[in-house]
């Protein structure tokens, strides 16, 4: 059996963890209570003289007379008091009776446990009254979409008979010298437009909007102000951009024609709908966690009194229940009946009135418990690999491929795309682990990338694909063996590695829902998200993918060799020597160098244009700093001279040193004065403070292996392939570690503002609140 503990543990939202009853130190006081009472019930009794005849009789007596009055002695023993603050809070106060009033022990314990539910009924009341807030703000939100949408249709229906004079949905007054947020063409006959103007303001005005135009109100015909309908449509990914941008210039040929306003067209308006079907959503999420948080706090409130009973050997837990279950936080029913009007409204609006279809919406699919499978085929195919892995490591010795006649050509072949799928699959590997780290911490990473639960991958899966790889390259290698020894050219044999590249993009971009879809589309989608930096707003899930991307470099840089050698040796496009010497392949190298550092600076630049926090300027310097000491180490490969030494060591070190004071201090939240954790931060997940010491000194080795690179040493090639390849991996590894950690610090800080659900915009906006 479970103890409850564990079960509360398991249950309670992570980012709510601090608001819920500490159930752990109540049951410590629990324990010192009994302990206590265990110490004085062993005290010797006070010596008597004697012993009277009758003292059977009178304990008897006493023992009766307790029992006949213990029903009234218990409501009698806590008296719970209800206060009302200045602030209209109800705050809880114990009385303790005479049979507890000399324990110390009792009193702490019953003082500690009014303040526990102090403080969860408060912080229910704070959550209830802003999802109450919310829900009111999205039901007006919602209105105007109808009223815009009806308008819309009853303007479609008018103009079915007549032809469009424009593609607008709603008419536009141009007043002199004004200029409005948005609206629609101008139609010809004067008394139409005053009669579409006042459909378009009675829209707005019944559901509560006043907007300003350059801070005066313009009057219509009928006296009413004139009025600009105003749609925040955030670009979050480039189809959003793209989709808007085509929509106004094809749909709108008065502003294209320079006729100036803006249109609320059909895009707009389908942008504005799932952006409120996404906000209740998250709202009704949000009113489900709220509920849980009142049942799990009530279940902690009933098993703590149990036990206080059962150590007190009194009944004293009713009194105290009953005022827990008359406190605001059980007693209310508001997030009942706000879910309730969520589900009911979302099943007319948006699903038409299908309400197993919202119910898919508002309550998704958990993600199945794993399969015994998946964890037997990670067992076979991590043998699977192991074994191929030493089938090749004999048969190239017995075919002496690393002989000095042969070792450039295979190397060139095969080196570039093993190391591209080694080290893929070693980053998938670390992956795996930072999904079992973060679910054993209960860190909410699904959460923090906006991951679908029911979707989301999990350890095992990515450890399923870490392995599933490496076997299918090491099978490809083994065959590549098998077949030169077996006498195939090698310009047929050495097709194998673009092969199987080819092989592995076409399985990335499959259609078919086949071998994690969902996971794979994600990717692909946050992959152009990177390339389109600078175009649109920049989530979490962007940067941290485009931080992978900065230590992914050399696998980059192979798949540019890989691609060289598979035109030169299977299309003889050029000379293979060109993949190393070549003016276009030096070019591609600078410009893959860059590239990472680059797509980051861009996401740095436009969230500083978002946010306007100077913080993002200053992680743009820490890339810019990278991007320089990229290019100088590849030029010092080029021209080993002293002069370009003194370079690399200079702007290296400057830009490590940049990148390791980024990661304690702002990613890794470490090195806070005030902390009273030394050298850390005050909040740790972990128990054991050792491990993030030991964290720090790894990360800083780890960040000054690049030395390596400049020191030139004596080896031959396959050795100093070998070399690199380590040192690749080894940065791999570095990111991985240092996942954990941005992850760690980024989930204390919405346990610190108590976010448990995503803020969705909104897009109708008063332009009065820009003002």
């Amino acid at each position: 059996m479970v103890k409850f503990s564990k079960e509360l543990e398991a249950q309670l939202i992570p980012e709510w963890k601090e608001a819920f009853v500490n159930y752990r130190q109540l049951k410590k006081y629990i324990k010192i209570i009994k302990i206590k009472r265990v110490l004085n019930q062993s005290q010797p009794p006070k010596q008597t003289f004697g012993r009277s005849i009758f003292d059977s009789f009178r304990f008897l007596i006493n023992k009766l007379y307790n029992s006949h009055n213990n029903n009234n002695m218990q409501q009698e023993i806590i008296q719970v008091n209800r206060k009302t603050t200045e602030e209209s809070e109800d705050v809880y106060e114990t009385e303790l009776a005479q049979l507890f009033a000399e324990e110390d022990e009792v009193q702490v314990f019953f003082a500690k446990l009014d303040g526990e539910l102090n403080k969860v009924n408060q912080f229910f009341k704070k959550q209830e009254i802003e999802f109450v807030e919310r829900g009111e703000v999205l039901n007006k939100q919602l209105n105007i979409l109808l009223e815009l949408k009806q308008v819309l249709s009853n303007r479609r229906r008018k103009n079915q008979s007549l032809k469009p004079s424009n593609t607008g949905i709603f008419p536009h007054f141009p007043s002199q010298g004004s200029n409005y947020s948005e609206s629609v063409g101008k139609p010809k006959d004067s008394d139409t437009e005053v009669s579409e103007m006042d459909e378009v303001m009675s829209t707005l005005e019944r559901n509560g909007l006043s907007f300003v135009n350059s801070g005066m109100r313009v009057k219509t015909k009928k006296g009413k102000p004139q009025m600009a309908i105003r749609i925040d449509i955030p670009a979050t990914t480039p189809t959003a951009v793209t989709s808007m941008l085509w929509e106004d210039l094809v749909n709108s040929p008065m502003k294209a024609a320079g006729c100036g306003g803006e249109f609320i067209n059909k895009r707009k308006i389908q942008c504005a709908e799932k952006m409120i079907r996404s906000a209740f959503v998250e709202l009704y999420k949000g009113l489900g966690l709220l509920k849980t948080y009142s049942s799990l706090n009530m279940v902690a409130f009933t098993k703590i009194l149990k036990k206080f009973d059962k150590v007190s050997c009194q009944k004293a837990s009713t009194n105290y229940l009953k005022e827990v279950k008359r406190s605001h936080f059980i007693s209310s029913d508001k997030v009942v009946r706000v879910m309730d009007e969520v589900e009911s409204t979302f099943t007319k609006h948006f699903t038409n009135n299908d309400r197993k279809r919202a119910m898919k919406f508002l309550r998704p699919q958990q993600q199945p418990k794993a399969s015994h499978m998946i964890t037997f085929l990670v067992g076979l195919s991590t043998g699977c690999s192991v074994s191929l892995c030493c089938v090749y490591v004999i048969l190239a010795h017995l075919c002496g491929i690393f002989s000095p006649n042969t070792e450039q050509a295979y190397m060139d072949a095969v080196y570039p795309v093993s190391s591209v799928f080694v080290l893929l699959s070693l980053h998938l590997f670390m992956y795996g682990c930072n999904l079992y780290m973060w679910k054993s911490t209960r860190i909410n990473h699904n959460f923090i990338f906006e991951f679908s639960a029911s979707t989301a991958l999990r350890h095992r899966d990515a450890f399923l694909m870490c392995t599933t790889l490496m076997t299918t390259v090491f099978g490809a290698m083994v065959m590549h063996l098998l077949l030169r020894a077996a006498g195939f050219s090698p310009s047929q044999v050495d097709a194998i590695p673009g092969i199987l590249f080819l092989f592995f993009v076409g399985l990335l971009i499959c259609p078919f829902d086949i071998f994690y879809r969902p996971t794979r589309f994600c990717f692909i989608r946050v992959i152009r998200n990177i390339a389109c930096s600078p175009f649109y707003k920049v989530l979490l899930v962007d940067f941290f993918m485009a931080d992978q991307l900065t230590s992914q470099i050399p696998l980059l840089r192979h798949l540019e060799t890989t691609g060289c050698h598979t035109f030169a040796r299977v299309f003889k496009s050029h000379h293979p020597e060109a993949c190393h010497s070549g003016r276009l392949y030096v070019e591609i190298t600078y410009l893959i160098s860059f590239l990472p550092y680059w797509w980051r600076a861009l996401q740095c630049a436009r969230r500083w244009f978002d946010d306007s926090d100077i913080n993002h300027l200053a992680n743009m310097g820490k890339y810019v700093s990278a991007m320089v000491a990229a290019g100088a180490r590849v030029t010092y490969g080029r021209q080993d001279n002293n002069l370009w030494f003194a370079i690399v060591f200079i702007t290296s070190g400057v830009a490590t040193v940049y990148q390791l004071y980024w990661d304690f201090v702002k990613d890794w939240g470490f090195f806070n004065p005030n902390s009273k954790n030394p050298w850390l931060r005050d909040d740790l997940i972990l128990k054991n403070k050792s491990i993030y010491y030991m964290s720090i000194a790894l990360n800083v080795v780890l960040r000054v292996a690049w030395v390596e690179t400049i020191t030139h040493l004596n080896v031959g090639p396959v050795q100093r392939r070998l070399l690199d390849f380590f040192l690749a991996s080894l940065e791999v590894i570095r990111r991985g570690h240092w996942n954990f950690y941005r992850l760690e610090n980024e989930h204390l800080n919405n346990v610190g503002h108590f976010r448990a659900v995503k803020a969705v915009p909104l897009p109708f906006r008063d332009i009065d609140s820009d003002n």
